[in-house]
C-alpha cells in the first residue's frame, strides 16, 4: 500500500499547507482518506479526483481533522451527474458525538458508519482496529492492516501519552504520530511530544516513525530557523535505531520500500 500526505499541520493551515489529511491507497487501488483537514480537497486533486475516493475514516471531530469534510460532500453533490457514477461515499467515524456523527450522512451523497471500536472494522481491503486516545474530545487511534499484504500503519490521531499505545503500535511498519510539542512538555492532556513519539517507536519496534500534526512555532529555547529539524532530531535521539521522518504535503511512502 501507499500513503500520501495531503496536510500535516496541527490546529490550523500554515504557509500554504493544510492540516491533517492522508490518502491511503491499497495494492488493489482502493482509496481511503484518513481525516479531512483544511485544504484536503484541493490537495487531493493533485493526486486523484475526489470523485475517486472509495471511503473516508475520521479519527475525531476537531475542525483541523474535518474542516474539508463538508466541502468534500458538496464537491460530490454538485459535480454534474452525467460525468460520473454518483456513488455514495462511505464515511466512517465514531458515534460518541451524535451531532457530529449525524453530519457524516448527506442524502444521495454520503453515508455515515460508526466504526467498530471494540472489534475489527473491515473497510475495502483493510482491517482496522482502534484504541481511544488521551484528548479533550473522543478520538481514536487506528491500526490499519492491508489484508492481502499484511502491511501495517498506526495513526495516532491526536493524543497525549498513555502506556497502552506502545502495545497498540507494536511492530507496525509505519507509526504516524501526532507531535504538536517539543521535548519538555511530556504527559500533555492532548498531544505527544517529539520525545514521546520517539520513545513509543523504539519500545514498539516499528520500522519507521513519521511525525505529523506539526507545530507552526517553536518554544523560545529553540531557534526559529529550521525549528522542525530540531523537532525531528529530538525524536531521532530517543528513537535511536528507528528511522524518523517529517511529514510534508505530498510526501509519499511505499510500504514495499519501508
Amino acid at each position: 500500500m501507499k500513503l500520501t500526505s495531503l496536510g500535516c499541520w496541527g490546529g490550523y493551515p500554515y504557509k500554504d499547507a493544510g492540516t491533517t489529511s492522508y490518502l491511503l491507497t491499497s495494492e488493489s487501488g482502493f482509496n481511503l482518506l484518513i481525516d479531512a483537514g483544511s485544504r484536503a480537497v484541493t490537495e487531493l486533486e493533485h493526486e486523484l479526483s475526489p470523485l475517486e475516493l472509495d471511503a473516508v475514516i475520521i479519527s475525531h471531530y476537531h475542525q483541523d481533522h474535518i474542516a474539508d469534510l463538508g466541502v468534500l460532500q458538496q464537491y460530490r453533490q454538485l459535480w454534474p451527474k452525467d460525468e460520473w457514477d454518483g456513488k455514495i461515499l462511505d464515511i466512517y467515524g465514531h458515534d460518541e458525538d451524535p451531532e457530529s456523527f449525524k453530519r457524516l450522512t448527506l442524502k444521495d451523497v454520503s453515508k455515515g458508519h460508526a466504526y467498530n471500536v471494540s472489534g475489527l472494522q473491515k473497510i475495502g481491503p483493510f482491517d482496522i482496529t482502534f484504541i481511544k486516545t488521551v484528548h479533550p474530545v473522543v478520538c481514536y487511534a487506528m491500526r490499519i492492516v492491508e489484508r492481502k499484504t499484511g502491511q501495517s500503519l498506526v495513526f495516532t490521531g491526536d493524543t497525549g501519552w498513555f502506556d497502552e499505545l506502545v502495545d497498540f503500535t507494536r511492530d507496525a511498519q509505519m507509526f504516524l504520530a501526532d507531535v504538536y510539542f517539543f521535548k519538555g512538555r511530556e504527559h500533555h492532556p492532548a498531544h505527544l511530544t517529539s520525545y514521546e513519539a520517539g520513545k513509543i517507536a523504539k519500545e514498539a519496534s516499528v520500522d519507521l516513525l513519521v511525525l505529523t500534526h506539526l507545530p507552526q512555532h517553536a518554544p523560545e529555547h529553540i531557534a526559529k530557523e529550521n525549528y522542525l529539524e530540531s523537532l525531528l532530531q529530538e525524536a531521532k535521539d530517543e528513537a535511536e535505531s528507528i528511522p524518523v521522518e517529517l511529514s510534508a504535503p505530498h510526501r509519499k511512502w511505499d510500504f514495499n520500500e519501508i
